[in-house]
């Protein structure tokens, strides 16, 4: 049997076999306009929009919420000084959640989603749809005519166009990209696996106020009872858990509303004064940078807000944010400053922890998990896991059992190995900061390729955004010794699980391309490919979308038959948060219609294996 000849990529190569190879194996563009005409995008009615705003509430916020437990308690460790100190930390507190949450991330960060998918790997999935920044080089014309597949064409003499070219010029500019993307999600997995330890630890670390004498262990055990059955949960899906702790989230919100407009008007409106920005600037002139770690924790979950966003419509977050969660929060700290100005020497016990709204804390970001791991997966940065969708009409709600247990055990072992919420506190700020910081550098290039915003709005939100994170940043560097090492390490361990399986990745598909054979050399065989033909289909996997692997070639050379029927299948991952049902699959013949061999390349946006439940 003749030897395997590759295809010569160079252009002075090129000769008859190459010009009857791209007669027999033309793409599929034909195939896949077709299938894109068949395409209806979903759309959400009212009513349904407000239902998943209520339940948005147990997913989303929990973190959010529970932050006015501890945020003045680690604010102000050693005692207040006088009242103006207090008004200083509310005014920081103030302008931290509007500039943040509300606009930064709410009104801004939340509309450089991917069709309805959140996270680091979003932003970056559009970036790789406007840019040719990724890493694997199988972008095909026709992946660009999917549905899902926006994309735009930029004036040449544009700043737009300058920065795309200037994005594509390197290949050390595109890997830095990609590990930028990696250092985010690896600190929201660390946020993952830090939350639910310091929101049980503190939780359970409560009830030692009504018993003093209680044993450090038998906290530390009922906050690992509690976690397992938190993590035990997560299988039944975000749409049962999210009915499940939504009542008690919308009743904690309006709980500490009220509370905290009570507070205002009992202990006097003094407090409001911290509205004006200049108790901001007398903050810092005072020493107010070594309070930043505990005000920081006001804005924590903004991160997990974003991430869920595939679990919920814009629509639902934006408004369950608006209308319930920010002006009840801004009554409850309100209100607490008010009564600590009353009672400077109740700042500890300023407010109490719950053990029901700590496990609800914890699942925003859990669940923020699973939907970066998974986009994760579409862009060949993470081993292939099981995608479990547990609903049939919300396509974003998922759960991965592996990763699931996987945080479980790393959230035991970090709640037993520190057994203090202080210092799970310092690393949880650190993870904090980071994803904000790395969100901030994605979306300034996602306004200028994307939206193709002016110049000066860009300057605008770089700015602003930058001064309050650097700013936070400056005070979390002075906690790394004090459990801020903890986030880097666990992000430093995925980091490198992550950057190594997207590397095999690359080096694998490189290899298939540089080692795949002719179509012409397929015909010369002849239409029994030179074998008994057998009847029944042979599936072929392959890397490719085009081309026939090597290894199909080692096949027929070292059996003695093959399948009267053989088809080409190729698994394609896109940077698209998904690839409608009707235009997943494309099935072409390929070679004469006697050789009876097929290509079907199915594109696909998550893991190999998932179900319904």
């Amino acid at each position: 049997m003749a030897s395997t000849p590759t295809i010569d990529e160079e252009n002075g190569n090129k000769g008859s076999m190459w010009v009857l190879d791209q007669k027999l194996d033309q793409p599929m563009e034909e195939e896949a306009g077709r299938l894109k005409n068949m395409y209806r995008e979903k759309t959400f009615s009212s009513l349904l929009v407000l239902r998943l705003a209520f339940q948005s509430l147990g997913v989303v916020y929990g973190d959010l919420g529970t932050s006015p437990l501890y945020v003045f308690y680690n604010t102000f460790p050693n005692g207040i000084k006088d009242q103006e100190e207090v008004i200083g930390a509310l005014s920081m507190i103030i302008y931290s959640l509007t500039l943040i949450p509300l606009l930064k991330y709410v009104f801004l960060v939340l509309r450089a989603n991917d069709n309805g998918q959140g996270g680091t790997f979003a932003l970056y999935s559009l970036l790789c749809r406007h840019a040719k920044i990724k890493t694997i080089p199988n972008q095909h014309r026709t992946d660009e005519e999917l549905t899902t597949y926006s994309r735009h064409i930029f004036h040449e003499k544009s700043f737009a166009a300058k920065t795309k070219r200037w994005l594509e010029a390197r290949i050390y500019r595109k890997n830095a990209l990609l590990i930028l993307v990696l250092v985010g999600t690896c600190m929201v997995i660390g946020d993952g696996i830090l939350t639910p330890a310091i929101s049980v630890l503190s939780a359970a670390g409560g009830i030692k106020v009504a018993h003093p004498k209680m044993s450090s262990d038998v906290v530390v055990i009922v906050a690992v009872i509690i976690l397992v059955g938190l993590f035990s949960m997560q299988h039944y899906g975000t749409d049962k858990v999210g009915w499940l702790f939504a009542p008690v989230v919308l009743l904690w919100f309006l709980l500490i509303g009220g509370i905290g407009a009570f507070n205002i008007w009992k202990y006097g409106h003094t407090v409001l004064k911290a509205f004006s920005p200049v108790y901001v600037y007398r903050f810092f002139k005072r020493g107010g940078w070594n309070s930043l770690g505990g005000i920081m924790l006001s804005i924590t979950g903004t991160e997990a807000l974003f991430a869920d966003l595939g679990h919920f419509p814009v629509s639902a977050v934006q408004i369950a944010f608006t209308v319930v969660v920010f002006p009840c929060l801004l009554l409850a700290y309100i209100g607490q400053a008010a009564y600590i100005m009353k009672n400077q020497d109740h700042v500890i016990d300023a407010f109490y922890r719950s053990i029901p709204t700590a496990i609800v804390a914890s699942q925003a970001t859990i669940s923020a998990t699973f939907s970066i791991i998974k986009q994760a997966n579409a862009l060949g940065c993470f081993p292939r896991v099981k995608v479990v969708h547990t609903s049939k009409k919300f396509l974003g709600q998922i759960y991965i059992p592996d990763i699931n247990w996987i945080l479980m055990l790393l959230c035991i072992a970090v709640t037993a190995g520190f057994r203090n919420q202080s210092q799970i506190g310092n690393a949880y700020g650190t993870a904090v900061v980071i994803v904000m910081l790395v969100t901030t550098f994605l979306m300034i290039l996602i306004m200028l390729l994307v939206w193709r915003c002016h110049w000066v709005f860009v300057v605008i939100f770089t700015g602003l955004s930058l001064l309050v994170e650097c700013t936070y940043f400056s005070a979390v560097l002075l906690k790394v010794d004090q459990g801020g090492w903890v986030p880097l390490v666990i992000a430093a361990a995925f980091l490198l699980i992550m950057y190594v399986w997207q590397y095999g990745t690359v080096k694998r598909y490189e290899f298939e391309m540089h080692s795949r054979v002719s179509m012409a050399w397929i015909l010369g065989l002849g239409p029994s490919l030179g074998l008994v033909r057998v009847p029944g289909i042979g599936l072929v996997y392959t890397e490719l979308a085009s081309g026939v692997p090597h290894i199909f070639s080692h096949f027929i050379t070292n059996l003695p038959a093959i399948h009267s029927v053989v088809v080409f299948v190729c698994v394609k991952y896109l940077p698209v948060y998904t690839v409608p049902q009707e235009e997943r699959f494309l099935v072409k013949r390929i070679g004469p219609k006697n050789f009876h061999m097929f290509r079907c390349v199915a594109r696909v946006n998550d893991g190999w294996m998932f179900r319904f439940r």
